[in-house]
């Protein structure tokens, strides 16, 4: 959509996410989540640098960066982010981002680093463990939520079984 219709999305959704206690982020716009008064803002590798992202949100704001290989990984790492995102780690028709799937390797690689690691593409409920295990701490998810028509108790069903892999650990 276009910058004020998002503008105008994101200031809606701001007051309800803090209501639920939920971080609300801006999807490649620090503009528009400094704006809103987003919790972050989550760029790409086509967007701004996240040097830039942070000059835009301030210190206190959460910035992550998507990254696809080795090397994207060891720049986000020297950057000044919240945490690395990681992808896709298995295929996903969700979203064509350009990359083929990178794997539980890339996780761990990124796991190395002393930042969170969100893993996403084509994550399903059943590979949350092998994930979480690899090193994420967290995981992105869409077409996965969908499954079994009620989304909500799907999210419940992703946050137990984080919440469980990461206490097998």
């Amino acid at each position: 959509g276009s910058a004020r219709g998002t503008l105008t999305l994101l200031r809606a959704l701001s007051p309800l996410a803090a209501a639920a206690g939920v971080p609300l982020f801006a999807n490649d716009r620090p503009d528009l989540a400094q704006l809103a008064g987003c919790a972050g803002v989550h760029v790409g590798q086509d967007d701004l640098l996240p040097v830039h992202a942070r000059a835009i949100v301030g210190r206190d704001a959460l910035v992550g960066v998507s990254t696809h290989s080795r090397d994207q990984i060891a720049e986000a790492a020297r950057a000044p982010v919240s945490y690395i995102a990681v992808g896709p780690v298995f295929g996903t028709a969700t979203k064509d981002t350009g990359y083929d799937a990178v794997g539980l390797e890339l996780v761990r690689q990124a796991a190395t680093t002393s930042f969170d690691v969100v893993a996403i593409g084509g994550v399903t409920l059943d590979r949350v463990p092998q994930v979480i295990a690899a090193g994420a701490t967290s995981v992105a998810v869409i077409a996965d939520l969908l499954a079994g028509g009620d989304p909500a108790a799907r999210t419940r069903a992703f946050v137990d079984a984080a919440a469980a892999a990461r206490a097998a650990l």
